[in-house]
């Protein structure tokens, strides 16, 4: 009884085995049957094929050349805690482009502006120049850095507004210029009643700072000319008399190099406060080759032969579908 129940098991798994080495053969057939039929295909659409690969690859070429697509950045510095004035006023123009408000950007000055497709400002982070010299900013960052991660602190809105630099990116389908766009842009940004009499007010106490700490910077030169020419005049055995002079000459000394430097600070500052928002510098005109763009002329013929490659399979699928149906 033993026997016959192992025999047929063993008769059994031979069967399975056998049914599945068959099916495993079928399957790699109609593979072979299939890249055979692709071979088949190819060959006797092969002028179709060349034809499609060809128009793409030309077209492609076209349109590249035709339609560049270019980068332009412009890096200011928001003056007169000015930031949320500037981003309202990008967010204003990214509405009007996007509603296609051409005579609007016109208006002020932009030429070809159908050209524009997105404008956007973004703070540059640079927590180092935010902690500098600050020591409010530096303990403000470090109690926020204990609460949470530090990399979401700095890209968040409120501390990425208080960066001193931004940077204003737009997008333009062909080749732009100062004239054509930057320098009415700027103008639109600087156009604030509000914000040049601030700036007027601002200047006026750094032209009065600036003017003091020249004439007072005047005043230790001439407290050093005169402290010259005394030393000259004295007897050098007093050492008492010259070490307590001395000392004093010193700290003079200190009083005038954080003069110097302040002075410095404050005609950079001058320089700056010359706009309310002050261009730091700007690139434009860089290929934009995100995506497509560009590369046409490799996506197109692709793209015409694989579509074409799909309408044949579909065919041919419905073809054999059609043949079952049939023969039902």
């Amino acid at each position: 009884m033993n026997n016959n129940s192992n025999s047929t098991q063993s008769e059994d798994q031979e069967i399975d085995l056998s049914h599945l080495s068959k099916k495993i053969g079928n399957l790699f057939q109609s593979f072979l049957d299939w890249i055979f039929d692709g071979i088949l295909f190819f060959k006797r659409n092969i002028i179709i094929i060349s034809i499609l690969f060809v128009l793409g690859a030309g077209l492609g070429f076209y349109l590249d050349k035709a339609e560049r697509v270019y980068n332009n950045q412009i890096i200011v510095i928001p003056n007169f805690e000015s930031v949320d004035y500037l981003y309202s006023k990008v967010e204003l123009l990214n509405a009007k482009i996007k509603e296609r408000d051409y005579p609007f950007l016109e208006k002020l000055g932009i030429k070809d502006a159908d050209k524009i497709s997105r404008i956007e400002v973004e703070p540059i982070v640079d927590i180092y120049r935010f902690i500098d010299n600050s020591e409010e900013n530096f303990q403000m960052i470090k109690l926020m850095a204990e609460d949470g991660d530090i990399k979401k602190i700095l890209e968040d809105n409120v501390t990425s507004k208080n960066y001193k630099f931004h940077t204003i990116s737009f997008i333009t389908h062909g080749l732009t210029n100062r004239t054509m766009t930057l320098e009415p842009l700027m103008k639109f940004f600087n156009d604030s009643d509000y914000y040049r009499t601030i700036q007027k007010e601002r200047i006026g106490n750094l032209e009065l700072k600036i003017k003091t700490n020249q004439e007072t910077i005047n005043q230790i030169n001439g407290i050093l000319n005169q402290f010259s020419l005394n030393t000259s005049s004295q007897q050098k055995s007093d050492k008492l008399v010259y070490y307590n002079e001395n000392t004093q000459l010193n700290d003079v000394i200190k009083t005038k190099d954080q003069l110097v430097n302040e002075l410095g600070y404050l005609n950079v500052q001058m320089h700056n406060y010359k706009e309310i928002i002050k261009e730091s510098s700007s690139i434009i005109n860089v290929r934009n080759t995100k995506s497509v763009n560009g590369k046409m002329k490799l996506v197109l013929p692709v793209l015409f032969v694989g579509l074409f490659l799909l309408a044949g399979m579909l065919r041919s699928f419905y073809k054999k579908q059609m043949i079952k149906r049939n023969l039902a």
